[in-house]
């Protein structure tokens, strides 16, 4: 007899705007988790709209950005909301700030990653900043997965 799969847990991004880092973040743990983690991401302070920098990152790495979009983490702290297993948050705002209860009472960590929509300068340094934020998250992903095995 063979066992169970193990179901798939359910992880949340958090930052203050929701509009980049926390975006590539819910994007990389859905393809790098895929099967054992599903992603999602929300702002204390939704920006409303994801970073045209972030979205050209994304899809220059092979990510479907079609569904993408800057949501309030209230939207996660609603009856009937998906039960998160653990939440992240990827900026020292939110990590600051006061969260909603999150039912389950899920894992929690801080992972500081520099915001790349506060660079400044010519495109060319705005999109390093995205690309240091994104190597960043992937390798703390990286990590994250290998210590749940």
């Amino acid at each position: 007899m063979s066992a169970l799969p193990a179901r798939t847990r359910n992880i949340l991004f958090l930052c203050t705007g929701n509009s980049a880092r926390s975006i590539m973040a819910e994007c990389l743990m859905n393809r790098l988790g895929r099967g054992h983690w599903r992603a999602f991401s929300a702002g204390s302070h939704p920006a409303g709209e994801v970073h045209p920098l972030a979205l050209e990152l994304l899809r220059q790495n092979g990510h479907d950005t079609t569904h993408l979009s800057s949501k309030n983490w209230q939207l996660y702290a609603r009856p009937g909301a998906p039960v998160m297993d653990a939440i992240i948050t990827v900026c020292n705002n939110a990590a600051g700030e006061t969260c909603p209860v999150w039912p389950g009472r899920p894992a929690t960590d801080h992972w500081d990653i520099p915001d790349p929509a506060a660079a400044t300068g010519p495109r060319d340094v705005r999109q390093a900043a995205f690309e240091n934020a994104y190597a960043m998250l992937e390798d703390r992903i990286r990590n994250f997965l290998r210590k749940q095995r």
